[in-house]
């Protein structure tokens, strides 16, 4: 069961991702999360440099959705600003949305790559639907009050990993 927890590959943050080495590999679709992946949870509007980063990732030639929890009022400013495709509210790791973008996009789930901070939601959701997962480092401290509690049981599970030598933190690997 704790494989489940264990990212395909890990990463400083979005903007050490080797894309082209993904292109290669035949991925057509990112799943971007958004609170602490992208932008802290508490700031409404991406930076210039994640703006920059998804013009660049659509010039390469992939399709990109931003898959949060949060809502749809929060994602908005996101989704015009970076001009793509959202999925707000969408109950990560459950795998109902998952499918929904999957028949969307017309992509396989070896096609996909799922990017987000935790553990929880972003690694357990990708893994479970057979994505690629990468898990990043958060942008920010300042987390809400539901990943407050996630980050508790993140660190439990990271003990564990660490301890079966299936992941340590601060090692970053593709």
């Amino acid at each position: 069961m704790i494989d489940k927890f264990v990212p395909d590959m890990h990463s400083q943050s979005i903007y050490r991702i080797d894309y082209e080495s993904l292109k290669k590999k035949g991925i057509k679709l990112l799943i971007f999360d958004l609170d602490n992946t992208i932008a802290p949870a508490n700031i409404d509007l991406p930076s210039k440099e994640a703006i920059n980063l998804m013009y660049d990732l659509k010039d390469m030639g992939f399709n990109i959705v931003l898959m949060t929890n949060s809502t749809r009022k929060r994602v908005e400013a996101f989704k015009n600003t970076l001009e793509i495709d959202t999925c707000a509210s969408s109950k990560k790791p459950l795998s109902k949305n998952y499918k929904k973008i999957l028949k969307l996009y017309k992509v396989e789930p070896e096609e996909v790559v799922a990017i987000g901070d935790q553990l929880l939601t972003d690694v357990l959701g990708a893994n479970r639907m057979g994505l690629t997962s990468i898990l990043v480092n958060p942008v920010s401290k300042y987390d809400l009050k539901v990943t407050k509690l996630n980050r508790h049981i993140e660190k439990k599970l990271f003990k564990i990993m660490e301890k079966r030598d299936l992941f340590k933190r601060g090692k970053y690997y593709e």
